[in-house]
């Protein structure tokens, strides 16, 4: 293999595909990146056998070829490197590689003992293109619910789905739920896609990105995001039926300003780090105000107050940091929160004509 390619060109590509590669023992291979010519372009890619992140470049190829090499050496010895030109040739699965008065050798391993690439059938795939700012936007707020807890898979990830003409996202840890409509759709589609996975996504978005192509078989989802695509698996096994745990209506509704409904939440949670970030929210209606009062036995108490349009009083204790998360994925001037006495689940949403976003948040016992 002998090419020349940019600097700028690889240093982003190896950043983009090294975030993948695994260092875990086992499987040696997997700590490498694939180098491998595709016609007049370069592919950059790795795996750790559950996400395959692949990225293409342009290059100037005099000989076809392939390699693997080590994740991080390369990738933090390409970014270190002056812009401009960088040559790569490889001889007895050693990487030469030059720029300018730098020079290095790299041992490598031969490509064949690398992993296959995964592929997907785009023609028998679902598929969808996502403006970055829709993806951006229904991936943070729906992936601050999954669960980290690994002895329930279908948890820990974002369930895309298919329901009454709309494309979903949603998911929950057992304590909140968060639920966004996305598209419109005519396919079916039933997939739990690994939070890990989305968050690779959201990192390899730049701002000169407008759309992210989503496409899923029977077991994999690929994102294909300008030059990157991130291939993964799907979580096996059945998200709960959700949906019933969204009450429909609600005892107390409470209108209020957002940020105003911050601002006394962060204040709040300030003195409930000790009691487990326990808060206790009251409405009254009769004052026209929501407040929320905190307790730290040692450090003293606060009431926090602020102005809302308040429909039925009544009184409801949450996890400070929960409420704080759901607050600052809601996107709108004014939060509409409803809940029905001590123990039933909590709604928040934008105040707006087509809600497409719902919030969960179960109360803590008081």
């Amino acid at each position: 293999m002998e090419l020349s390619v940019t600097q700028e060109n690889f240093t982003k590509a190896l950043g983009n595909v090294g975030r993948v590669a695994s260092s875990k023992a086992g499987l040696p291979i997997l700590s490498n990146i694939l180098l491998r010519t595709d016609g007049n372009r370069l592919l950059v890619a790795a795996t750790n056998l559950e996400i395959a992140s692949t990225h293409l470049i342009g290059a100037k190829i005099a000989k076809p070829g392939s390699i693997t090499i080590p994740a991080r050496l390369v990738t933090e010895f390409v970014a270190s490197l002056p812009k401009g030109t960088v040559d790569l040739s490889v001889k007895d699965n050693h990487l030469h590689i030059s720029s300018g008065s730098y020079s290095s050798v790299i041992n490598g391993v031969a490509a064949d003992e690398f992993p296959e690439l995964p592929t997907i059938d785009e023609s028998s795939s679902v598929q969808y293109s996502i403006s970055t700012s829709d993806f951006k936007q229904a991936v943070a707020q729906t992936i601050i619910t999954a669960s980290s807890d690994s002895t329930r898979p279908v948890l820990t990830g974002v369930y895309w789905h298919s329901f009454e003409g709309s494309l979903y996202l949603a998911a929950t840890d057992g304590y909140r739920l968060a639920e966004r409509r996305l598209v419109e759709t005519k396919s079916d589609v039933a997939a739990i896609i690994p939070a890990s996975t989305l968050q690779e996504v959201l990192r390899t978005l730049t701002d000169d990105i407008t759309e992210v192509d989503v496409l899923f078989d029977e077991t994999q989802v690929r994102f294909r995001v300008g030059e990157s695509e991130i291939t993964s698996r799907l979580i096996d096994g059945n998200f709960p039926p959700y949906r019933q745990l969204i009450p429909d209506t609600s005892e107390t509704s409470v209108t209020i300003d957002t940020q105003e409904f911050v601002r006394v939440t962060k204040i709040a949670g300030l003195f409930a780090r000790q009691s487990g970030g326990s808060v206790t929210l009251t409405a009254d209606g009769d004052k026209g105000e929501l407040s929320i009062h905190s307790i730290a036995s040692e450090l003293g108490e606060n009431t926090s107050s602020a102005p809302a349009e308040v429909t039925a009083g009544g009184q409801v204790t949450l996890n400070s940091r929960y409420l704080s998360e759901a607050l600052s994925v809601i996107d709108g001037d004014k939060v509409t929160f409803r809940f029905s006495g001590k123990l039933a689940a909590c709604v928040l949403t934008a105040v707006a004509d087509d809600v497409n976003y719902k919030h969960v948040i179960m109360p803590l016992k008081s």
